[in-house]
């Protein structure tokens, strides 16, 4: 009767019963409805006619800026109290995560469990407000010595843009924390999503704009759309790849010889382990010597104006470097999520082994072995998407939203929910058969 219950799974009849689970869905609207509210609040001291024009000189045409302004949903363009978005936080995790590797003490406190994890997350709170403190800081000082500045209130600019920025951003951690607790899906990774959902609609129309006008022709249109959608299909087939090594246990090869039947049982290993962190990265870390250069030197100066276009995107060299950090994070940020020495030892503890691999460090090697070609092949394909816009921009002079990091974050965070959205239903579900199981028993 259970397995008859279960076999509806994301039916409209299983969702209108599960009543937790459209609380949860309320409360994840109502709070996306929030972040996009404060996108559209504006920093005190701009003016918005000229905050424009300095949008469309430096974020329109692409970038690291305008791949930032995509995560914001366009609030670093409109330069609001959220123009910073979660980028510090993400960053600071990272940066977290990273040194647990190499300091005994923060590794110490990882392995602490539930209290450790709170300290982390305390640490990881106090780089945010540094990390955003400074780009708040750089951010003002450019509006500040920019060609036709928007600031309307002199050099006391700063001490109100950066308080306000640090603010808004430690209110979306705040939310996205909400979001995670109360909600449905990874807080974090759906305000980030609805910011570039949001840009979404305002690009096909530009892109059909532009073929009404003539800029490109109908067939340009045809082959942009076609693209995207194949890039997304190629993005949802890579996330879902896995490598499955086959696990056995002696104890139910004994059942199987007694005639119990047999149990599949494997460890899925993804291509993608390491998810978005690696694009996410290294573009990071490319726009942390636009930051610094923003603070030292100003529009006018050409030397200035020659750092600025390599970190326009586009270029050979850019797109080298970019690959390069790419793939180098993403072998190094999978050696932080999945341990083969760690692994190894728990599947020997479990009695478990892999067919043909003697346990203990030769399981360990093994596993190396195969996740190193597949991170090989992950690396590849994080690659080649997170450039695609380029070569789209290049051949078609279109801003290509429809890929890089912005459509694994699209697919990632989808795939994500819709599962979370799914586990709760079968929770729902299953906490109904106890009930009438209860009751038959009474």
């Amino acid at each position: 009767m259970a397995g008859a219950v279960f076999d509806q799974g994301l039916s409209l009849e299983a969702f209108s019963k599960a009543s937790d689970l459209k609380k949860r869905l309320l409360f994840t609207i109502l709070a996306l409805f929030v972040y996009r509210i404060g996108t559209y609040i504006p920093l005190p001291g701009l003016d918005p006619v000229a905050i424009s024009e300095l949008a469309n000189r430096h974020i329109s045409s692409g970038g690291i800026l305008g791949m930032f302004n995509m995560f914001s949903g366009g609030a670093l363009s409109r330069m609001t109290v959220f123009a910073l978005n979660l980028m510090p936080y993400i960053s600071s995790s990272i940066i977290i995560q990273l040194f647990t590797m190499v300091s005994p003490t923060l590794e110490a406190l990882k392995k602490e469990g539930e209290t450790g994890r709170r300290k982390l997350n305390q640490y990881t709170k106090y780089l945010t407000i540094a990390i955003c403190g400074f780009q708040a800081y750089g951010i003002s000082i450019f509006l500040m010595s920019s060609q036709g500045s928007p600031v309307v209130i002199g050099k006391i600019f700063p001490l109100i843009a950066v308080p306000s920025l640090i603010c808004g951003t430690m209110f979306l951690v705040w939310l996205g924390e909400q979001i995670t607790s109360r909600g449905v899906g990874n807080g974090s990774s759906l305000l980030i999503f609805a910011g570039i959902v949001a840009n979404m609609p305002a690009s096909v129309a530009n892109i059909f704009r532009m073929g009404k006008a003539g800029a490109l022709s109908a067939f340009s249109v045809v082959v942009i759309f076609a693209v995207a959608i194949a890039v997304i299909v190629f993005v949802v087939f890579m996330e879902r790849a896995q490598r499955r090594v086959t696990i056995s246990y002696p104890q139910r090869q004994a059942m199987i010889s007694q005639g119990r039947g047999a149990e599949s049982n494997h460890l899925p290993l993804k291509i993608n382990s390491a998810g978005v962190i690696p694009p996410i990265f290294a573009y990071s870390l490319l726009s942390m010597p636009l930051m610094l250069a923003n603070l030292v030197s100003n529009t006018e100066n050409e030397l200035f104006r020659s750092f600025i276009a390599f970190f326009s995107r586009g270029g050979w060299l850019f797109s080298l470097i970019l690959i390069g950090l790419i793939i180098f994070f993403s072998f190094f940020y999978t050696a932080i999520v999945f341990n083969p020495t760690e692994t190894a030892d728990n599947l020997k503890k479990a009695g478990g082994f892999i067919p043909g691999v003697r346990p203990g460090q030769a399981t360990a090697d093994y596993f190396d072995y195969v996740l190193t070609r597949l991170t090989v092949v992950g690396a590849i394909y994080m690659s080649f998407v997170c450039i695609l816009p380029d070569i789209m921009n290049a051949k078609f002079g279109v801003h290509f939203i429809f890929g890089g990091t912005g459509v694994l974050i699209i697919v990632g965070v989808t795939m994500d929910t819709i599962s979370q959205i799914y586990t709760h239903i079968l929770s729902h579900q299953y906490r109904g058969v106890l009930k009438k199981m209860d009751k038959r028993r009474k």
